[in-house]
């Protein structure tokens, strides 16, 4: 009879930090902060205090069991557990200003919902060779920047800057606002990728495989756009769906008249 085995402990590396009083003291300091790990039902003491710093980051919080802490680490993690993220977040309020003084016409990639580690570095790779100025990721339900990403990416995700926000609705408008159009990569129109004139300013935006495109960005973009399927296959991958279409803007922008 086939054994059954308890699920393998995390490895341990310096990416955590643990304890409350280390992970307050690193939100303190402005170390990057990936996620934030919280055993269900603390509310005593300086756990309060963290909580209360919390409001001020970016990073997602998750409330769980236990035993996914201890999974993670078998050292005294006093129920909080920190993951410090390999990248440095940029703020996409300050790249579009910057773009735009460079005299250049900026081409960002939204990124909403894409949690597989291996598309995000697949796609921020794509991105980089295609000189996308910036990537923009939900601040919940996104892949983490971990080891396995930037592996992925061969290294672009240190050289492209990735943009985190908790709203990407908001974030959406703020870029029409500055004048770009934005363009939501999805099945569900008629219109495909060769019709939006992307020698404009221009944000794309990628869903995830299972559930694609949130209806606020679909019902507030200025065109929806999607890959022509001939073959029996009715769908691909998202980061080739990435490649596909940004290299139709890159088309566009290089041959122009």
């Amino acid at each position: 009879m086939e054994n059954s085995r308890r699920p393998a402990r995390a490895k341990e590396n310096n990416e955590f930090i643990f304890g409350i009083r280390a992970v307050i003291e690193a939100i303190k300091a402005g170390k990057e902060i990936e996620s934030i790990y919280i055993q269900r039902g603390l509310t005593a003491g300086i756990i309060m205090e963290l909580k209360a710093l919390l409001k001020e980051v970016d990073a997602p919080v998750h409330n769980v069991p236990v035993e996914k802490l201890n999974r993670m680490t078998m050292k005294n993690h006093q129920g909080v557990i920190a993951v410090i993220s390999a990248i440095t977040f940029q703020k996409i309020e300050d790249i579009i200003p910057a773009i735009y003084e460079k005299g250049e016409t900026p081409l960002v990639l939204i990124l909403d919902g894409i949690t597989d580690v291996r598309n995000m570095g697949a796609i921020a790779r794509t991105a980089a060779c295609a000189g996308v100025h910036a990537l923009v990721v939900p601040s919940k339900n996104s892949a983490q920047i971990n080891a396995d990403a930037i592996k992925t990416s061969a290294g672009a995700l240190f050289s492209i800057p990735v943009c985190r926000h908790p709203n990407l609705h908001k974030t959406a408008l703020f870029l029409q606002e500055c004048g770009l159009q934005i363009v939501a990569c999805t099945e569900k129109t008629n219109d495909l990728i060769y019709a939006p004139d992307y020698t404009a300013p221009t944000a794309i935006v990628m869903g995830a495989e299972d559930e694609g495109i949130s209806n606020e960005i679909m019902r507030m973009a200025n065109h929806l756009a999607k890959i022509p399927m001939i073959g029996e296959i009715s769908s691909l991958n998202v980061s080739v769906s990435a490649g596909v279409i940004l290299y139709e803007a890159i088309r566009q922008r290089q041959f122009s008249v």
